[in-house]
C-alpha cells in the first residue's frame, strides 16, 4: 500500500481521568463511551447510585457534579474529568449521618430503598439550588430571581424532587423529611 492510500490512524478508545470521588482524588482509564453511573459503580464499586431506567427519567442514579444534581446515567465519565462528585456514600461526614439521610430515618421516606441514595442526593442539591435563588416551575413569577433563598414549601419541594421517582409511594414522608432538614 502506498504511502497516500495508508489506512487512518485509530482514534483512542480510552482516556486517563481524575475525578474527585466522595473527596479522594480517583484517576482512572475509562472507555469513552462508559457513563459515570457504570465507572462509579462497576470501577469503583461505589454501588448506592442505581440503575433504574438508563434513560434519565427515574432519577435513581442521581449524584451531586460540582454541588449540582444530575443524572450519572446520562454522563460520558471521560467528559467529567476534574470535577467532583458526591455520591451517597460520600453524603455522611465523621461517622454522622447528613441530615438528610436522618431525616429519611426519621420519617421512614423509604420502603424497598432502591431509589432511595438518589432522592438523597437530589434533596442534598435542591438545598443548595434553593438557597442560591434559583426559581423552580412553581416559584412566584412576580419574585426576581437571584433575590435571596427560595422558601422551600412542600409545594416547592414536591416540585424539584419531581425528577426522582419512587415506586412504592413514599412520597409524602420523603416530602416530610425534606421539610424536616429545612427547619
Amino acid at each position: 500500500m502506498s504511502a497516500s492510500h495508508a489506512a487512518p490512524a485509530q482514534a483512542p478508545t480510552r482516556s486517563r481521568v481524575t475525578l474527585q470521588v466522595n473527596g479522594s482524588p480517583r484517576t482512572l482509564t475509562v472507555d469513552h463511551r462508559a457513563t459515570l453511573l457504570d465507572v462509579l459503580r462497576e470501577d469503583l464499586g461505589l454501588t448506592g447510585a442505581k440503575k433504574g431506567c438508563d434513560h434519565g427519567q427515574c432519577g435513581a442514579c442521581t449524584v451531586l457534579v460540582d454541588g449540582r444534581r444530575a443524572n450519572s446515567c446520562l454522563l460520558l465519565a471521560v467528559a467529567q474529568d476534574g470535577t467532583e462528585i458526591i455520591t451517597v456514600e460520600g453524603l455522611a461526614a465523621g461517622g454522622e449521618l447528613h441530615p438528610v439521610q436522618q431525616a429519611f430515618l426519621d420519617r421512614d421516606a423509604y420502603q424497598c430503598g432502591y431509589c432511595t441514595p438518589g432522592q438523597l442526593c437530589s434533596a442534598v442539591g435542591l438545598f443548595a439550588e434553593a438557597a442560591a435563588g434559583h426559581p423552580s416551575y412553581v416559584t412566584d413569577p412576580t419574585r426576581p430571581s437571584g433575590q435571596g433563598p427560595v422558601e422551600l414549601t412542600a409545594e416547592e419541594i414536591r416540585e424539584r424532587m419531581s425528577g426522582n421517582l419512587c415506586r412504592c409511594g413514599a412520597y409524602p414522608n420523603i416530602v416530610a423529611a425534606v421539610e424536616d432538614v429545612t427547619r
